[in-house]
């Protein structure tokens, strides 16, 4: 769940004129981004040797 304080401050550094579609976009990986942080304090998350061999097909 996104903080309060988090997506205000994402919408301030915005420039003075964008889209709705632009703030959503923005939101969207402001949850995201908050989402991995939770996995990987919960332990969920991938060390970089196991993230590199799952994504080898896509790295070359």
């Amino acid at each position: 769940m996104l903080v309060k304080k988090a997506v205000l401050k994402s919408i301030k550094d915005m420039p003075d004129y964008f889209s709705v579609d632009d703030a959503i976009e923005r939101l969207i990986v402001l949850s995201k981004i908050e989402n991995a942080q939770t996995e990987i304090k919960e332990g969920k998350g991938l060390i970089t040797s196991q993230a590199t061999k799952k994504l080898t097909k896509w790295l070359k």
